[in-house]
């Protein structure tokens, strides 16, 4: 007898396709070379979490594992963020109150910025600060429209967009989101579907539009962009096909970019983490917090994600 301690996890485990997660607790095994502990505090529920528990997303990764590509946590006092290196793909995730994973996968939180919100930044604050600084370069001229601006992206972009000088408005479906995303910095909100923008975002003439919708809501915002508007399409939650009026496309001079995450290296990504939390820190960016679900509730924490019933990010709480 050795006398060791055997460590345990608490973790959420895709077992099936289709099929609830079921919350197990195993043994945790002994980190390798190049990998540590990290006590979890709190990790995200994003789509494309979802899209693996029904099969979408890496089919044909292993079953049964841990969900959970993004976390925030400790290390032996070192707060941090935890995100790619395959977590929760290709090797076990971080919907777990404790993970083994790869030092290199940890960045650092800069004081001031909670747990709670920098565990969002991994995925969705990467996403929105790329789009916002990288590819749109919004500047303070700009008059920028968010479609799909009560999501976690979304209303990520519209603080980002404002605290860089530009105008903002945001568009949302749902009349009870309006004050959300007005919290987040826009001026003017927009309520209605793609055929709803034709007078209002007309009429506003965005310089820089974010689409995380696509459907219709692509097309419709070429006809309301000003000319020579930059367009950044980063999702399709609305539908991944539309029909494109081209004649408005070339005549506006209108310039359009895909948002390629997939086609980022860990370093690429990793350093865009690090200047989202700064600007986090420096109140830049602001992270909202829908719903926080402990991770004995992960399958209604998905069932939320998929009902789009909340405005703002949906987070686990990995030590309730």
């Amino acid at each position: 007898m050795s006398g060791t301690t055997e460590t345990h996890t608490r973790a959420a485990r895709l077992v099936g396709h289709g099929e609830p997660l079921s919350v197990e607790t195993s043994p945790l095994p002994e980190p390798g070379p190049g990998e540590v502990v990290v006590e979890l505090a709190f990790s995200t529920v994003n789509p494309v979490d979802r899209y693996q528990a029904l099969g979408k997303v890496a089919p044909d990764a292993k079953i049964p594992r841990t969900l959970g590509g993004e976390a925030s946590g400790t290390v032996g006092g070192r707060r941090v963020l935890v995100r790619g290196h395959g977590l929760g793909i290709g090797r076990d995730g971080l919907w777990a109150d404790t993970a083994v994973v790869p030092e290199a996968a940890l960045i650092d939180v800069p004081e001031g910025v909670g747990l709670c919100a920098a565990a969002a930044i991994g995925v969705a604050g990467v996403t929105a600060w790329r789009c916002v600084t990288e590819i749109a370069r919004v500047r303070a001229t700009d008059r920028v429209l968010v479609l799909g601006a009560s999501g976690g992206v979304g209303a990520m972009i519209v603080s980002l967009a404002r605290s860089r000088g530009a105008q903002v408005a945001g568009q949302t479906t749902d009349p009870a989101k309006a004050d959300s995303i007005r919290a987040a910095g826009a001026a003017e909100v927009i309520v209605g579907d793609a055929a709803a923008l034709g007078g209002p975002a007309t009429l506003f003439s965005p310089t820089v539009v974010f689409d995380a919708l696509g459907g219709d809501y692509f097309g419709a915002s070429v006809g309301a962009a000003a000319p020579e508007a930059r367009i950044v399409t980063f999702g399709t939650s609305a539908g991944e096909s539309g029909v494109v009026p081209l004649q408005a496309l070339y005549r506006k001079g209108i310039s359009v970019r895909g948002y390629a995450g997939l086609l980022a290296g860990e370093e690429e990504l990793a350093v865009a983490a690090r200047r989202a939390l700064a600007a986090l820190a420096e109140g830049k960016l602001r992270v909202p917090v829908g719903e926080v679900f402990p991770l004995e509730q992960v399958n209604m924490a998905l069932s939320s994600l998929a009902a789009r019933r909340t405005a703002g990010k949906i987070l686990l709480d990995l030590g309730r």
